[in-house]
């Protein structure tokens, strides 16, 4: 039985006052008996969700991750460096990396095997837009791109968690019905018991569009929906308690 997971990821927001806040609520609010859960913060505040987070149920870990070990590549960020705050995961090829900054789905698998190699979990998001979508290309898109790094991590298929978020729900108040996202869900599962079907079936699959306190009962109840991968919702303890609540 696979254990659900909900991850916030605040984007670009946040500082050190309202983090203390914000991490201090979702602790204190935390009653041991829905998901296991964790957020996903800007690099700058690290050393703080590291020094507030420890010893709480509450994992931490950054939006991106450098390809390259160490270097010349200014401005980047090493898994290495990630790992030296003890994070636990890492986002790779966020929908808003792959548009803004035109991040490859090759150049998202590098970025997974980085993580892999200094211990961190990569959670790697695939989906499609609304134009991909009204074509009818949403299986071949999520399947090229989650592809692209079953093609290079091999056996450590299994270390990785895969986040599923069509992009033309995330940020919109849209919303894949249930239906539609285990439907997605159960063609990415079954990508990966092609490769491995022992792994494939402890991987856990995260839906992240627009996941909210109102459906995040029913979006769960799906066999292959193994929680959330949370942006704005991510922000309110309250919000994020109760989707938490909801991965009983």
């Amino acid at each position: 039985m696979r254990r659900k997971l909900v991850v916030g990821n605040w984007k670009m927001n946040g500082s050190l006052a309202a983090n203390a806040s914000l991490m201090a609520g979702i602790v204190a609010g935390l009653d041991g008996s829905g998901a296991d859960c964790g957020v996903c913060v800007p690099a700058p505040f690290l050393a703080q969700a590291q020094s507030l987070l420890a010893g709480s149920p509450v994992s931490w870990g950054a939006q991106d991750v450098s390809a390259q070990v160490s270097g010349a590549y200014t401005g980047e960020v090493s898994a290495a460096m990630l790992a030296d705050f003890a994070s636990r995961y890492v986002i790779v090829g966020h929908s808003e990396r792959r548009a803004y900054h035109a991040e490859s789905s090759e150049l998202v698998a590098k970025k997974a095997i980085a993580a892999l190699d200094a211990g961190l979990t990569p959670i790697v998001c695939v989906g499609e837009t609304l134009a991909e979508r009204e074509a009818g290309n949403t299986f071949a898109v999520v399947q090229q791109q989650l592809g692209a790094v079953l093609a290079v991590v091999g056996e450590r298929m299994g270390n990785l968690v895969v986040a599923y978020e069509p992009v033309w729900a995330i940020g919109t108040g849209k919303t894949a019905t249930p239906a539609m996202a285990q439907e997605v869900h159960a063609r990415l599962r079954a990508q990966l018991a092609e490769k491995n079907a022992i792994a494939a079936a402890g991987v856990q699959l995260l839906y992240g569009g627009s996941m909210k306190p109102d459906n995040a009962v029913e979006l769960m109840a799906q066999p292959d929906i193994d929680g959330g991968l949370i942006g704005g919702a991510a922000l309110k303890a309250a919000d994020f308690l109760a989707i938490i609540a909801a991965g009983k």
